[in-house]
Formats: structure tokens, C-alpha cells, sequence
């Protein structure tokens, strides 16, 4: 019996898993932000790509 409350201690004690819920949740708020501004990104991104692909023509 003291070995399975030892054993429950530890486990209570343990938080490995706690890093790997912040990323997780970093993640699904990242997702959200780029599904929420997904037409500006894009925009912005085209935007880009265009300025880059002049301005290489004159290198």
C-alpha cells in the first residue's frame, strides 16, 4: 500500500507534461491567429513576392 501511495506522490509531482501543453497551446493560438488574418497575410505575403521578384531583376 506505501508503494502506491509513493508511486501517486511522484506522479503528482511530475511535470514534464506541463512544457508540452505550453507549446501546444502556443500552437492553437498561432494557428487561430493566421486562420483569423488569413486574406491580410496573404496579401501582405503577394506583396512581398512581387517587391522581391522586381527589385531581383535589377541585381
Amino acid at each position: 500500500m506505501q508503494n502506491i501511495i509513493r508511486e501517486i506522490g511522484r506522479f503528482w509531482k511530475e511535470d514534464d507534461a506541463i512544457g508540452v501543453i505550453e507549446v501546444v497551446l502556443i500552437l492553437v493560438v498561432l494557428i487561430g491567429l493566421v486562420l483569423i488574418f488569413k486574406t491580410k497575410l496573404t496579401t501582405l505575403m503577394n506583396s512581398l513576392w512581387s517587391t522581391v521578384v522586381e527589385r531581383s531583376g535589377s541585381v
